[in-house]
């Protein structure tokens, strides 16, 4: 096995790309460990609705990054106190085989004094709780599986920035289980950072031997660059890349109640019903049609608003006012 070594960096669209570089373009047939760190993340499941799984009114203000990762499950919260583990491996033998890539991780945990145990198919639990989450995804004749470790994760953020704000959301997207969790270090007999866990667990894994490691190329980061601008910094693969979803939201104003039904698609708004008992200048099918085709994020909704006179449809109704109630 091979360590590749991240350089330190915590952007999620770099670190992701760098697995998948080693998954779609290696060519070494030994498997190959890696190692990342993110700052403030949610990473979407490859299946799931991103609007569906997240706050995004917190993540926005918090300065959070939204990524959809290649594997499915659940959605989950990074930062620098989550450190990732991914084992990049040829073959498909390890498919479904959890207990493969987290039993080297679990003994390691153990000598540290964390009584972990794989639970279900892909989860480490300590002390009853969860302490980790793992995927996996496979292409061509490779496949990795990745997994999380919570070591001093802020929990109120990541339990804010993974609730969704309360509005009525229909879809078919795999909805996240969220299991109580805590962190592996409230579990240690004795503290240490997260840079010592991810020491430790580099010497355990290889044995306390030498660790053989492969150095990223030029050639290397040019292409992992290339995977980020092509995917991970993508809105359409973020958020546009969502199953088909419906909202419905309302709301009294002093001009009257507001119901809106919006079917979005790939992420745009594909079509908009108001109803209501305000009163209007102008047919309200007028406005509807003004957002279809719009990407459902706040920024582009409220750039549509613009040219837009409200006064006509709905009288004294601002435009944050009904900005707010659209997203």
């Amino acid at each position: 096995m091979l360590y590749v070594d991240n350089e330190g960096i915590t952007d999620p669209r770099i670190n992701l790309a760098i697995e998948e570089h080693l998954l779609r373009n290696f060519q070494i047939e030994e498997p190959i460990l890696l190692f990342y760190i993110n700052e403030p993340s949610v990473i979407i499941g490859r299946n799931q609705n991103t609007i569906e799984e997240i706050d995004p009114d917190y993540v926005a203000r918090h300065n959070i990054h939204v990524v959809r990762r290649l594997s499915g499950g659940g959605a989950v919260y990074h930062d620098l106190g989550n450190l990732n583990f991914s084992f990049i491996t040829p073959g498909k033998e390890g498919l479904h085989d959890f207990a493969r890539f987290t039993q080297p991780v679990i003994r390691v945990l153990r000598s540290l004094g964390v009584d972990a145990e794989l639970r279900g198919r892909s989860d480490i639990f300590a002390s009853g709780k969860k302490i980790s989450g793992n995927a996996q995804y496979t292409t061509g004749n490779r496949m990795f599986s990745h997994g999380t470790l919570l070591f001093d994760t802020n929990i109120e953020h990541m339990l804010k920035a993974l609730n969704p704000r309360q509005v009525q959301i229909e879809s078919k997207a795999v909805q996240s289980v969220r299991n109580f969790v805590t962190n592996i270090r409230e579990l240690l007999p004795h503290d240490m950072t997260i840079y010592e866990l991810k020491a430790a667990l580099l010497q355990g894994i290889f044995a306390g031997e030498d660790v053989p490691q492969y150095v990223l190329t030029d050639e290397d980061w040019v292409k992992i660059r290339e995977i980020s601008a092509n995917r991970y910094q993508l809105w359409d693969w973020n958020y546009g890349r969502s199953p088909r979803f419906n909202i419905q939201k309302s709301h009294r104003f002093p001009v009257g109640k507001i119901d809106v039904r919006i079917e979005v698609v790939e992420g745009h708004i594909q079509n908009m019903k108001i109803y209501g008992d305000f009163f209007s200048r102008r047919e309200i099918h007028d406005l509807e049609q003004e957002f279809i085709g719009v990407r459902y994020e706040r920024e582009a909704i409220a750039e549509r608003l613009l040219d837009i006179n409200l006064t006509e449809f709905f009288g004294d109704l601002s435009k944050t006012e009904f900005l707010d109630l659209l997203y």
